[in-house]
């Protein structure tokens, strides 16, 4: 019986095999990384944020038709911001349509990345709240202001690292 490695080395560990979307991007010439499949197996790419556009542009024209879910996400304190997107395909097998996740890692001191809403309309309110939320900047969008916090209000209330301000406005009930 062969012995199988139980302790790989580091390089052996982060090597991650490239699935079927991953495989049409580079044989179309679009830089990316493959990252570790999701809870449930779906397969997720990393994509910097200037070529995000480019990248999801071509998924739209690969079938990728559908936005499911645009939001954010903090890595902790001083650590970097994403942005995911969770993409199918959405086509005469609605029961079981190819999915795909783009993530783009994003610094905190000036988390900016283009907007998707040209490419997909349902990316409208979904990129304000991650605005909203964690103060990262979608560039082109039709209408980038918070949508759940006043407008006045200083911060963003999911970043790890926000602190609570130390009142609470007390408003009428009618």
């Amino acid at each position: 019986m062969a012995e199988e490695n139980q302790n790989p080395t580091p390089e052996e560990a982060t090597i991650v095999e490239a699935g079927a979307v991953s495989q049409l991007l580079t044989e179309n010439g679009f830089s990316h990384e493959s990252l570790e499949r999701d809870h449930s197996g779906i397969e997720i790419i990393k994509v910097d944020a200037d070529l995000l556009i480019p990248l999801c542009t071509a998924l739209y024209a690969f079938g990728f038709n559908y936005l499911q879910c645009q939001g954010a996400y903090d890595l902790g304190p001083g650590k970097e911001l994403v942005s995911f997107y969770h993409l199918l395909k959405v086509g005469d097998n609605v029961t079981d349509p190819e999915e795909v996740r783009v993530k783009v890692f994003l610094p905190r001191e000036n988390p900016v990345v283009p907007s998707v809403y040209w490419i997909w309309k349902g990316a409208d309110w979904q990129e304000r709240e991650s605005y909203d939320m964690y103060g990262i900047v979608y560039e082109g969008h039709p209408n980038l202001k918070r949508i759940l916090m006043p407008e006045d209000w200083i911060g963003w209330p999911l970043r790890k690292d926000y602190v609570s301000p130390d009142f609470y406005e007390l408003q009428d009930a009618y």
